[in-house]
């Protein structure tokens, strides 16, 4: 009798939950940025909000729930209801990198959410000082494998994708590199430029301005193929260090269990809304590539990133701040 009533509960259940992804959405759906105001996380965001409220035809309420680097917000996500009206903006950190650094997460990342859709990518770019005799990726490796321990690379902060990059291109490159933790990038770039540093990965906004005023040399781009925003700089792939790839993903992700039919609605809404020649510019200005996908193409990418980076962080003992 206990198990009778057991699956006629469970019954109830998946009814219920097939009649209320037939409706969706028929209430406000929130998302939730695990970092604070103004970040990309937020803004990419929020621009998709907007673009969701008109084609799902419901209120959509951004809320910012930052702390222990998205953790907290990527948390409240996890354990919310999975009917849709909670979703998360996630990252390359906090689902493929922080999991590494801090193995007592309160949630599984590759468990307790399913994924909707990718969002956009930035490759990091690989700038070094004009004091490093090297103008391309052969030279700083040749110049780095002669002078053991003499190169450096700064990220802002241990644990962060710069960090891990500059591990895994030492790794890659076989050389001997010591990591410089900063407290942010803006104190880096002085540094940088005055040689006190010698490399470091990072976003192309910032650098690019330095590059093009002779401030820093570019080496190459750190994605597989060359980025379209600027086509001009080389990827570290093709100059030789086959299957180099760091580039920050933002993506959208609902809690796990998540009805298929709602998360499809999802991932078509905000597709549509990524094709828009005005979500693209703004993306566009915040050096993001836009980067739609199918649920599954996104597990493969969480699950490729978290693989990869987990190995490096292994290897290199890299600990969270």
């Amino acid at each position: 009798m206990k198990n009778l009533i057991r699956i006629a509960a469970i019954a109830m259940s998946l009814l219920t939950i097939q009649a209320s992804a037939q409706t969706y959405p028929n209430k406000p759906i929130k998302i939730v940025i695990p970092y604070g105001p103004g970040g990309a996380p937020d803004i990419l965001g929020r621009l998709i909000g907007v673009k969701l409220q008109t084609s799902l035809g419901q209120p959509v309420i951004v809320e910012n729930h930052p702390g222990a680097g998205g953790t907290v917000g990527t948390d409240f996500v996890a354990k919310s209801a999975p009917d849709g009206y909670t979703i998360l903006v996630a990252t390359t950190a906090n689902l493929s990198i922080s999991p590494h650094l801090y193995p007592k997460l309160p949630y599984n990342a590759l468990k307790d959410l399913a994924p909707v859709s990718l969002v956009a990518n930035s490759p990091l770019i690989l700038t070094i000082s004009k004091d490093v005799p090297a103008n391309n990726l052969k030279e700083l490796i040749a110049y780095g494998k002669a002078n053991p321990g003499k190169l450096n690379y700064a990220s802002s902060g241990s644990g962060t994708i710069q960090h891990v990059a500059g591990a895994m291109f030492a790794s890659m490159a076989g050389i001997d590199a010591a990591h410089v933790p900063y407290k942010g990038t803006a104190q880096i770039l002085p540094d940088l430029v005055a040689g006190r540093v010698n490399l470091m990965f990072n976003s192309p906004a910032p650098m690019l301005p330095l590059v093009k005023d002779g401030s820093l040399k570019a080496i190459g781009i750190a994605s597989l193929t060359r980025s379209p925003l600027n086509p001009e700089y080389s990827t570290i792939a093709e100059q030789g260090l086959t299957g180099f790839e760091a580039a920050p993903w933002y993506a959208f992700y609902a809690p796990a269990g998540t009805p298929p039919a709602v998360i499809a609605r999802l991932n078509k809404d905000i597709t549509t809304a990524l094709a828009l020649p005005d979500v693209k510019e703004k993306y566009a200005d915040m050096g993001l590539e836009v980067s739609p996908s199918t649920p599954a193409e996104l597990a493969q990418i969480t699950k490729r990133d978290y693989d990869k980076f987990g190995k490096i962080i292994k290897d290199n003992n890299i600990k969270g701040e």
